[in-house]
């Protein structure tokens, strides 16, 4: 599982693109592509391993380091990839980013490989149930519609069902597409025209919406969507303190990998990891935080640590 890890995770992905350069880069340089491509804690693992030349993968020469990889040097898939390839055309949700022809190409062409997994090896615990309807083929050409007109900055014409009963019909730009693993749903973050000449940001359960239609209309300048998303956080963030025993820093990163936050070393062997979220990400957060261990203690804000009381002593009340 290491090697799968190293393989697939983040990490990986920085350093392929670091080597890559055929320019000599500084630590400088190496920093800004880490802080781009990965997550702000990426600084505490890859950067002393590169420095230290654990990570033997580039020459030194003084200040610079340069890739010992030529223009030349092409990777073949490996048989791990082809079989973690095969293991994602068993996942329903694949249909949403491949038609049935392309994902019947791929099974004869991997008809030989057995799978890296399937999924009745997997049991999740802490889910909700009644996820979204993955193979419905009506909700599968929303989600590619939706996906096609974010790559284009093209509005859209929305059919949507609120929570509350209520239809809203408007026009939006499709902003991004994410996905819940507690909810097993997917949510889209649309930009809204507000009347004032402004864009605002509005969510979107997936599930719910009736109908999309493309328009010609395109967005005629980029909106820094992590600016309106930042804006929406409340001024103070979840604080958290790590005991990094049993690795539970790595697992927290990966625990927490979808929120924006920002990680430092207390000490020897205790981190502090602040979390920026905004009420929409307030309970999912929350059960998150409940899920994750005794090796993490949360020490702020109040409103969280509010919730957190209240969501236990009613879990209390509920098994007394």
């Amino acid at each position: 599982m290491e090697l799968f890890s190293e393989r697939y995770s983040c990490y990986y992905q920085v350093l392929r693109h670091l080597l890559l350069h055929q320019d000599a880069l500084s630590i400088q340089d190496i920093r800004a592509q880490i802080s781009k491509e990965g997550f702000e804690e990426s600084m505490l693992s890859i950067i002393p391993k590169l420095e230290s030349g654990e990570w033997n993968l580039f020459d030194r020469d003084g200040a610079l380091y340069l890739s010992k990889i030529s223009p030349s040097f092409v990777t073949p898939l490996s048989d791990l990839e082809k079989s973690y390839l095969k293991a994602l055309l068993s996942d329903p949700r694949i249909g949403l980013f491949l038609d049935r022809g392309q994902i019947g190409f791929l099974q004869r062409m991997l008809a030989s490989v057995t799978p890296l997994w399937t999924p009745e090896q997997f049991y999740y615990y802490d889910r909700f149930a009644g996820g979204d309807p993955w193979e419905d083929e009506a909700y599968r050409t929303i989600f590619r519609t939706l996906l096609h007109a974010r790559k284009n900055r093209q509005y859209v014409d929305i059919d949507y069902n609120a929570p509350n009963g209520r239809r809203i019909h408007h026009y939006y730009v499709p902003a991004r597409l994410e996905y819940s693993v507690k909810n097993d749903k997917f949510r889209l973050l649309a930009l809204k025209h507000t009347g004032r000449g402004k864009m605002r940001l509005e969510i979107l359960n997936l599930a719910r919406i009736k109908s999309v239609v493309p328009t010609e209309k395109e967005l005629s300048s980029a909106v820094d969507l992590n600016a309106l998303i930042q804006s929406s956080y409340y001024k103070e963030p979840l604080r958290l303190r790590i005991v990094n025993e049993r690795n539970a820093l790595e697992r927290a990163m990966l625990h927490f990998a979808n929120y924006e936050k920002n990680t430092r070393k207390l000490d020897e062997n205790t981190y502090e990891c602040l979390i920026y979220y905004n009420q929409n990400m307030e309970t999912e957060l929350l059960i998150e935080v409940l899920s994750f261990g005794p090796m993490l203690t949360v020490t702020g804000n109040d409103r969280f640590l509010a919730l957190l009381k209240a969501r236990l002593e009613c879990q209390f009340n509920i098994n007394a």
